[in-house]
């Protein structure tokens, strides 16, 4: 008799994302859009380090559920009733939390912990149905199930925490967190699909970047339809759009799944995109604070704001590097991406520094099809 939820094989042909994972995917953008637009708010009134912990925390949150959600169903996913019923309850826990993202970046726990208990029991009950129907890997679903269970409690319990307690209970509960996997996977790791994966943190990677679109629909609009013409925006405008199709470029230049070769690489694979999309997304919010600083709706300098845009690109394309350009063995090709990762720093120094940052990343695209392009030709 076929088990109801079995391992899905991690070398099956044409996988692909299903409907339903896009749908789950579609309740982040509403959380991804809050906690960047809090970063947004919180840079342009000068409350630089309070809005940066906050983001910090929220997109944890947010990513976190999701790559829960992610690994799971690269490994099981039988498309039946139990399953899609278990993920309409953690789709209503994602928009929970969505709903709490504000409160949790300003320090107030209790909607985002509600909105993760809902997420949390059905992701506890995915894993118990696992463990009853793939026998090689019942210790490694109990293992998860028992693991996400306490640490939910730890969450909970953390809202009775004394406000001075707060904080070294939140980085200790993340910390666990992301030990859980490495635990449960030691005993027999899960079927994931490596080209799953890969395809799904490419779809991730463009909600993210949906932070970037938004904020250049701003700025034009900021030209178009204000008050009072905005020339200065214009250079804003063209760097922005250069560097938002350069990161997509960026990212999707290579075949991510050819790297994903081992449960090692998969967990650093994993883990560093915590600042790829937590960057993605800052970008977003770093173009609004320029466009307000131009429009005299910040309480800093266009040259200033322009730090806002400038640190997250270099932490978004320094993680890239790291992840797949240093993956070639030709120290040429190593080398560009650290680089302009530095680049990316001085940029704020520039006369237009929007414009020459998506100048810069528009350079770098160009460089690394020419290497590709070498690399194919010399075989």
């Amino acid at each position: 008799m076929t088990p109801a939820m079995p391992p899905r094989r991690p070398d099956e042909e044409h996988r692909a994302a299903t409907p339903l994972e896009l749908f789950f995917d579609l309740v982040f953008v509403v959380a991804i859009a809050t906690a960047a637009g809090d970063l947004h708010h919180g840079i342009a009134e000068r409350h630089v380090f309070s809005a940066l912990v906050g983001y910090g925390a929220a997109f944890f949150g947010t990513w976190w559920a999701w790559v829960n959600f992610t690994w799971f169903a690269s490994a099981y996913d039988p498309d039946d009733v139990p399953y899609r019923l278990l993920v309409f309850v953690q789709m209503t826990g994602a928009l929970i939390f969505a709903a709490g993202v504000s409160s949790l970046a300003h320090g107030d726990l209790l909607v985002a912990t509600v909105g993760y208990v809902v997420m949390r029991i059905a992701l506890v009950a995915q894993w118990l149905r696992a463990a009853s129907n793939d026998p090689k890997r019942r210790t490694t679903a109990l293992r998860y199930a028992m693991g996400v269970f306490t640490v939910q409690l730890g969450w909970v319990a953390l809202l009775f925490a004394p406000e001075r307690a707060v904080p070294v209970g939140f980085v200790t509960l993340a910390a666990v967190e992301l030990a859980i996997p490495a635990w449960a996977e030691a005993e027999h790791p899960t079927s994931w699909h490596p080209h799953h994966i890969a395809e799904r943190y490419g779809l991730f990677t463009i909600i993210v970047l949906g932070e970037s679109v938004l904020s250049a629909t701003g700025s034009i609009q900021s030209v178009l339809l204000g008050d009072a013409w905005e020339a200065g925006l214009i250079p804003t405008i063209a760097g922005g759009l250069l560097i938002l199709y350069s990161m997509w470029w960026i990212y999707f230049e290579d075949d991510c799944g050819r790297l994903l070769t081992s449960n090692r690489r998969a967990f650093v694979w994993g883990y560093t995109h915590y600042l790829v999309f937590g960057a993605a997304a800052a970008v977003g919010a770093g173009l609004s604070v320029v466009t307000d600083a131009f429009t005299g709706h910040a309480e800093l300098t266009a040259r200033a704001a322009a730090w806002a845009v400038a640190i997250p690109v270099a932490i978004y394309v320094a993680c890239l590097w790291a992840l797949m350009d240093r993956g070639h063995g030709k120290r040429f090709a190593k080398a560009p991406g650290a680089l302009v990762a530095l680049l990316a720093l001085l940029t704020p120094f520039a006369p237009s520094p929007i414009l020459m940052l998506g100048l810069l990343l528009a350079a770098y695209v160009a460089m690394k099809s020419v290497v590709k392009r070498a690399a194919v030709a010399l075989g």
